[in-house]
């Protein structure tokens, strides 16, 4: 069965004064309809570089090389006109990183939701009024809020506001950066139950770009760590979980505390991130990693598969033998 998203060989470098950045380089992965796949990793390693590329919301001094295949098609051979009209918003949605600043503060959110609407679908304000209403409704905004400014919602209902947004149009794949992003645990709960309760009752094929693992967890079904522009391992989150297979996935793992799990002291990664204009030779993790080889610090490590996921490391290739 053919993939409903397929990336290949992504790249996306900015050019600055200083040089190129490398924010995104060579990164593939696939989904399945109905798929929901978690991209983690530390903040500046690319994850929401990768979805404005898909999105095709990149900035002008952005280059981008690669393929991404949706339903079967090329996003990046689509003119951007076209684009805009039938694919973003209408078939590939988001809710933004930093939502809760994504509403226009002098419109009411009906309204919001309504344009959204109006722009991709040939339906008057009045239909297109009702269909906000009801959404509002699904995500437990409530219709008669649909008169209101955002000012006048609490930080969990423009959130929930944001993901009735993201329906707007039936999309088929919602792509949500950081969507808990400067929540409360309580309202993030809320939030992550509506968007899961959602994602079944619609059968979306979702995007969780997220630092929080356990929130990965909870809701996905496919997860993929990306350290420094690369996808270092990619599999089933039951499996990735259970036995990491790279090392800064280990490490990620280590770093997040078990509730039910014996207590033990946190593992922290020593060092940062890489500076991507002048990112390290061959692993890009060599320079924090416990287990690093003379080879990591030459060779780039190819992506292998064990059947069940996908790694880049060379513990577990011929040269790391």
């Amino acid at each position: 069965m053919e993939s409903l998203l397929s990336v290949e060989n992504l790249t996306i470098y900015y050019w600055t004064l200083r040089g190129y950045v490398h924010a995104v380089e060579d990164i593939s992965f696939s989904l399945d309809k109905g798929d929901t796949l978690g991209l983690a990793g530390e903040s500046g390693c690319g994850k929401t570089t990768a979805m404005l590329g898909i999105l095709r919301l990149l900035p002008y001094n952005a280059t981008i090389k690669g393929k991404i295949i949706f339903e079967g098609k090329n996003l990046l051979e689509i003119p951007i006109d076209i684009f805009r009209k039938e694919i973003r918003w209408k078939k590939i949605a988001t809710v933004f990183q930093g939502a809760m600043n994504s509403l226009h503060p002098t419109m009411k959110i009906g309204d919001q939701i309504t344009e959204a609407i109006m722009l991709h679908e040939k339906i008057g304000k009045k239909e297109a009024w009702e269909r906000a209403q009801k959404l509002l409704d699904l995500v437990g905004v409530k219709a008669e809020r649909a008169d209101r400014y955002p000012h006048e919602l609490s930080g969990g209902l423009k959130q929930r506001t944001m993901i009735a947004m993201s329906l707007a149009c039936n999309p088929t794949l919602i792509i949500a950066d950081e969507p808990t992003t400067a929540l409360d645990v309580i309202v993030e709960a809320q939030v992550l139950k509506v968007m899961k309760e959602l994602q079944e009752k619609l059968q979306l094929t979702m995007i969780f770009v997220t630092h929080d693992l356990s929130l990965i967890a909870e809701t996905c079904n496919k997860v993929a760590i990306m350290y420094a522009g690369k996808i270092v391992e990619v599999g089933d989150v039951v499996a990735v979980y259970k036995e990491p297979l790279h090392p800064y996935t280990q490490k990620l793992l280590a770093a997040f505390p078990s509730i039910l799990g014996r207590k033990t002291e946190l593992v922290s990664i020593p060092g940062f991130p890489p500076d991507l204009l002048y990112p390290p030779s061959g692993c890009r993790f060599h320079p924090r990693c416990d287990y690093a080889m003379e080879i990591c610090k030459k060779e780039e490590p190819q992506t292998i598969s064990d059947g069940k996921r996908l790694v880049a490391c060379h513990l577990h290739t011929k040269g790391g033998k």
